[in-house]
């Protein structure tokens, strides 16, 4: 056997363990406390994949997993066959991709102007109460919605009115064609100044330098927004950009549930509604599983497809 020289593959795969050993060793506190949220994620996030095979079976609560009738793909296939599915993957698109556009740049915008301010009283102010409705309810949030469109008395009607806009007062919460602006603009309202903070936190990373040589330039404030902030903050956009792609047909179904109703469900259903609807409540639960998995297989092709025309365009890459 011949002795490992010191240029040797060998030599070199061992001397990359070791140093793997010895960091490891010295971030042994930082691993340990990683350790309890590793193990949480692999209960609540991985454990529960074992619950796909449902999707293949006719699945009934009263037996074991292994021991149900296999139906190969039939639940797919009349998944894919049910008009009402496109319904509700038309209605789960056009919703998630407005609050993804308006969701990303009016916090960008918010967090600019927010950034520019000089007075830090002021400037506070208006964070902690931008920041306030997130942490409403949806249930609270929807009640107010109602309320100010209601026709009876609603704020927005009376004002419309006031204005000699409308004459008569407009059913809002009836007319399906408005239902998915109405969602849209209720979850920027709520998430605004929350979504602003980490855009605020990426703005203070800036080396203020920066500012100082684009000032002695003669550059304005827009100027130093548009050739400083915005570059700065690009990585963080794109990577919190990317990951919501990701979500763009699991967003959820409380503010649809809450400010939807019978005379809206054509624009109101959406694909996680849909699932409860025809598949938990009707104890169909292999139903629900399949578009489940429908979900999640959408997202994470979105992600890499996302991820990639990021990489080709800028040669960078997030993932």
């Amino acid at each position: 056997m011949k002795p490992l020289t010191e240029g040797s593959p060998q030599t070199g795969l061992t001397s990359k363990k070791n140093r793997f050993w010895y960091k490891a060793f010295q971030q042994r506190y930082l691993y340990l406390m990683s350790l309890p949220f590793v193990i949480w994620i692999f209960i609540f996030s991985y454990v529960p994949v074992w619950g796909w095979l449902t999707a293949f079976q006719n699945y009934k609560p009263k037996n074991g997993i292994f021991d149900q009738k296999w139906v190969g793909l039939d639940n797919f296939i009349e998944l894919f066959q049910d008009e009402r599915f496109y319904v509700v993957l038309r209605n789960t698109l056009a919703m998630s991709t407005m609050g993804l556009v308006v969701g990303f740049t009016i916090p960008v915008i918010f967090a600019l102007l927010l950034n520019e301010m000089r007075g830090q009283f002021f400037k506070r102010s208006v964070q902690t109460i931008s920041y306030l409705p997130h942490f409403v309810s949806w249930v609270v949030v929807a009640g107010l919605i109602t309320k100010m469109l209601s026709t009876d008395g609603g704020a927005v009607n009376q004002l419309l009115m006031y204005l000699n806009i409308i004459d008569t007062p407009i059913q809002f919460m009836a007319k399906g064609e408005l239902f998915w602006g109405i969602v849209t603009l209720s979850d920027l309202w709520k998430e605004m100044g929350w979504n602003s903070i980490i855009f605020l936190a990426a703005m203070s990373g800036i080396d203020p330098e920066l500012y100082e040589a684009s000032t002695v330039d003669g550059a304005g404030r827009f100027r130093k927004m548009w050739h400083i902030t915005l570059p700065g903050i690009r990585t963080t956009f794109m990577v919190l950009f990317i990951l919501s792609i990701g979500h763009l047909i699991s967003i959820g179904f409380e503010k649809q549930f809450l400010l939807g109703n019978p005379l809206v469900s054509d624009y109101s259903e959406v694909l996680d509604l849909y699932a409860l609807k025809y598949g938990i409540q009707l104890s169909r639960y292999s139903y629900g599983t399949a578009i489940g998995i429908f979900n999640s297989i959408v997202s994470i092709l979105l992600v890499f497809i996302a991820n990639g025309i990021y990489k080709r365009v800028t040669k960078e890459s997030i993932i």
